[in-house]
C-alpha cells in the first residue's frame, strides 16, 4: 500500500504506517495499533524521538506506552482523585474493570489501544499524510468510565521536514462533554550532551502542584522563577511543570522548544492548545525502569488544558476549561519542526 507524488511519499508495511521528505531526509514512523503512536521522526537516520527499544513490538509489550509522541485521551496526566467532574457531576471510575489505575489516575485510557484505523493515506506535491480513527463511542468499558460518545480523527501531516498532527474530536453525546486531552512527545537532541539543552518556556504562569503532582489550584509568575523563560537551562532544574496563559504570536501560535548545539525542536501549539507541560527530569530522578532503557529525554507536551483540569474546574479553580457541544466538534494542530540535524 503506497502512494507517491514529488518529493512526499506515503507508504504501509504491517502495522506501520511510514511518511517521507526526501529533500529535508526525513521519516516519519506511526503505529496505530499502538496507540496511534508516532515513535521515529528520523532526519538523516538520527531519531528526534526518545525510543530505546529495539522494535514496535518490544514497546507493545512493556505496556505503559511512554516514549515517542503518544496521545492521552480522554484526560492528560493526573486527576487528583479516582473520578472526573463535568456540568456539575461527579463520575466516578470503576476501579474493578482494571483500565483506569492508581490513587491518582494518569494518562487516561488510550495510550495503548490498537482500536486505531487508517481511514486515509496518501502524498502529493506538498505533503504525505495519514488519517486514523478511533470510535470511542464503540467500547462499553471505555463509556463506563467516559460515558460521553464521541470520535476522534487524527491525521499526521509530514510537510517539508515538520510534522503536522491535527486532532479532531465529535461529540455525539446529548451532552455536553469535557475536553481534556494533551500529547506526550519525549524528544532527543542525540548530537549535544544534556548539559547544553535549554528549553523555552512560552508561557506567564506555572500552576503549583499538591504532592499528589496534580495542580492545586494555586499559580505563581513564570517570570519570577527564571531568569529567563526563553532560555531555561535543563541541567538547573528538575521539571515536571504545567504552564498556561501562554505567549503567542499574531496567530495564535505558541512555540515551545528544546536546544542544544546546533540542533533544536520546536514544538507549534495552536490556540486551542490552552497549556503545556514540561518534564525534564534529571536522571537520578527518573524510575530505575525508565532509567534502564537509556536517555536522556525531554517532553513538550501540548494540552487542551492543564492537568486535573476538569476537577479544577467543578471547584471553580480554573476557567478555561474547554466543552464541545452536544453534536459539536473540536479540532487543533500542533507541529514538529526540527532544525539543525
Amino acid at each position: 500500500m503506497a502512494a507517491t507524488e514529488a518529493q512526499h511519499s506515503a507508504s504501509r508495511a504491517g502495522d506501520i504506517v511510514h511518511l517521507e521528505h526526501g529533500p529535508s531526509r526525513t521519516s516519519v514512523s506511526i503505529c496505530p495499533s499502538a496507540g496511534n503512536v508516532v515513535f521515529e521522526m528520523r532526519i538523516d537516520g538520527h531519531n528526534v524521538l526518545w525510543f530505546p527499544f529495539d522494535s514496535i513490538e518490544e514497546f507493545k509489550a512493556t505496556g505503559h506506552g511512554r516514549a515517542g509522541i503518544p496521545f492521552l485521551g480522554p484526560w492528560a496526566n493526573r486527576l487528583d482523585e479516582q473520578a472526573f467532574y463535568a456540568n456539575g457531576r461527579r463520575f466516578a471510575f470503576d476501579m474493578t474493570v482494571g483500565n483506569v489505575r492508581g490513587e491518582i489516575p494518569i494518562h487516561g485510557l488510550l495510550m495503548e489501544t490498537d482500536r486505531w484505523r487508517v481511514l486515509d493515506m496518501n502524498a502529493d506535491d506538498s505533503s504525505a499524510w495519514v488519517t486514523c480513527r478511533l470510535e470511542f463511542y464503540r467500547e462499553p468499558l471505555w463509556m463506563k468510565q467516559f460515558p460521553f460518545a464521541h470520535s476522534i480523527d487524527m491525521t499526521h501531516r509530514l510537510q517539508n521536514g515538520a510534522l503536522a498532527i491535527t486532532t479532531t474530536i465529535e461529540n455525539m453525546s446529548a451532552e455536553p462533554m469535557p475536553l481534556s486531552i494533551g500529547f506526550h512527545p519525549y524528544f532527543q537532541l542525540p548530537g549535544s550532551d544534556r548539559s547544553e539543552w535549554v528549553v523555552t518556556v512560552p508561557a506567564q504562569r506555572r500552576w503549583r502542584l499538591a504532592a499528589t503532582k496534580a495542580p492545586n489550584g494555586e499559580t505563581e509568575a513564570v517570570k519570577d522563577l527564571f531568569a529567563d523563560p526563553a532560555a531555561v537551562r535543563v541541567a538547573d532544574y528538575t521539571l515536571d511543570d504545567v504552564y498556561d496563559d501562554l505567549v503567542r504570536d499574531g496567530t495564535g501560535t505558541a512555540v515551545m522548544s528544546v536546544r542544544g548545539g546546533q540542533q533544536r525542536i520546536d514544538v507549534e501549539v495552536g490556540p486551542n492548545y490552552r497549556s503545556i507541560v514540561v518534564f525534564a527530569p534529571q536522571p537520578a530522578a527518573l524510575r530505575t525502569a525508565v532509567a534502564a532503557r537509556g536517555g536522556p529525554f525531554v517532553c513538550l507536551e501540548p494540552m487542551a488544558g492543564i492537568s486535573n483540569s476538569m476537577n479544577l474546574a467543578h471547584r471553580g479553580l480554573y476557567p478555561d476549561l474547554q466543552y464541545i457541544p452536544p453534536g459539536g466538534t473540536w479540532q487543533e494542530t500542533f507541529r514538529v519542526r526540527p532544525r539543525g540535524f
